[in-house]
């Protein structure tokens, strides 16, 4: 049984940062990818960034240049940096790991306000 378990969310002011982690129960090379996503209050859960077992990282569009997916593979453990944070942020973030099958985390709130 794989397992994810998410930390680091939380309440935030607009500009201000977080940083995600997923410790991941099993050793990171045996998915081809990791990444997070998140899903806010009525819309569908979407892709937020993404590293790959070669290490090569794909973002959403809206959050280039502000958020850094990195992994600790040691930890067997990723983050997401997430800085210049916006209300548009606020969501419940997911981590997720691809093999043959598609393990998620329970989860973890982030709530960017003012």
């Amino acid at each position: 049984q794989v397992q994810l378990v998410e930390s680091g969310g939380g309440l935030v002011q607009p500009g201000g940062s977080l940083r995600l982690s997923c410790a991941v129960s099993r050793t990171i090379f045996n998915f081809y990818a990791t990444g997070w996503y998140r899903q806010a209050p009525g819309k569908q859960r979407e892709l937020v960034a993404i590293i790959t077992r070669e290490g090569n990282t794909n973002y959403a569009d809206s959050v280039k240049g502000r958020f850094t997916i990195s992994r600790d593979n040691a930890k067997n453990t990723v983050y997401l940096q997430m800085n210049s944070l916006n209300t548009e942020d606020t969501a419940v973030y997911y981590c997720n790991a691809k093999s043959t099958a598609n393990y998620w985390g329970q989860g973890t709130q982030v709530t960017v306000s003012s």
